[in-house]
């Protein structure tokens, strides 16, 4: 075959142009929206990638933010889609392509408001019950980080008098200090009404029910999924792969971040733990994967995470 000048040097600058797309896949950049649960997830995830060669950079954003901020690719990774109920906040972005899902990393979790099981069998056993207690509440619904889209659903239903809610006060926190309130509400056998979900420990620390009602937003039993900048799994496709592989289950996270919040761990150290007494669940998300450099993805985490 015979090249010419021009054919040259437009394989020079394709291999220049490669080069640069295979330096950006380096790093990995993600986003934390601060929940334990996405805080666990991407420890883990974390944990692999840097085993396989990578370098990891981890933001604590708002879903707002991070949604955005995948938009205009100044990240590439976000564990924590949950749906139903961020439909509505990631949609747009869907429909236009700048957002991908590509996996679902958890199936079976729950997200909605809650209860004590002391307040459900006084009768607080849906959205519609809520008002009937507004003075045992002191009129508050407790919800968590200001621009959380759940916050944001309950105070539409305080602004639309949906069930009564009209006067009621969305406290807006955030996970740790919503958590805070629901513990003092309960070890002082007080009323209190808040957002709930599972993968948490909260689930085995409190005695609490689910309130139907918010199924037109939170929906029933729901997914999280992994989502990315657009073309970054095309672009990045050994990551994109990893990132395809890993599953999550609720044990795992409900374990790792009782850890967190109730032994007082750091989230990398009870994550790293975790992994090391369970190292199949770790090792079934290698399934095609290599290192940063085409090596033995398997050895590699065994030898740099496991062992």
């Amino acid at each position: 075959m015979t090249f010419t000048k021009r054919s040259l040097t437009s394989a020079l600058a394709l291999m220049a142009m490669t080069g640069a797309a295979l330096a950006e896949c380096d790093e990995v950049i993600f986003s934390d929206v601060g929940w334990t649960d996405i805080t666990t997830t991407t420890s883990a995830t974390k944990h692999v990638l840097e085993a396989l060669g990578y370098d990891v950079d981890v933001k604590v954003l708002s879903v707002p933010v991070t949604f955005a901020s995948l938009e205009s690719d100044d990240v590439d990774v976000f564990l924590g889609n949950w749906m139903p109920a961020q439909n509505g906040a990631i949609k747009p972005y869907l429909d236009s392509g700048e957002i991908e899902s590509i996996a679902v990393n958890l199936e079976g979790t729950k997200y909605t408001l809650a209860v004590p099981a002391y307040t459900y069998e006084k009768g607080l056993q849906s959205y519609a019950d809520i008002a009937k207690f507004r003075e045992e509440l002191d009129g508050k619904i407790y919800g968590i980080e200001p621009g959380n889209e759940g916050n944001a659903y309950l105070v539409s239903l305080t602004e639309e008098n949906k069930f009564g809610l009209e006067g009621f006060d969305v406290v807006e926190s955030s996970e740790q200090g919503m958590l805070a309130q629901v513990e003092r509400a309960v070890k002082a056998d007080k009323d209190v009404v808040f957002l709930g979900w599972e993968p948490h420990p909260m689930n085995a620390a409190f005695p609490l029910k689910y309130l139907p009602g918010g199924e037109d937003f939170f929906g029933g039993e729901g997914v999280v999924n992994t989502v990315t900048r657009k073309g970054y799994a095309a672009e990045c496709p050994n990551v994109g792969k990893l990132l395809e592989n890993i599953k999550f289950t609720l044990p795992m996270e409900n374990e790792i971040m009782g850890m967190i919040l109730n032994d007082g761990e750091d989230a990398d150290d009870a994550t790293e733990e975790w992994m090391k007494a369970n190292p199949d669940l770790v090792l079934s998300w290698l399934d095609g994967v290599t290192t940063k450099d085409g090596g033995d993805a398997t050895a590699a985490v065994k030898s740099e995470l496991l062992d």
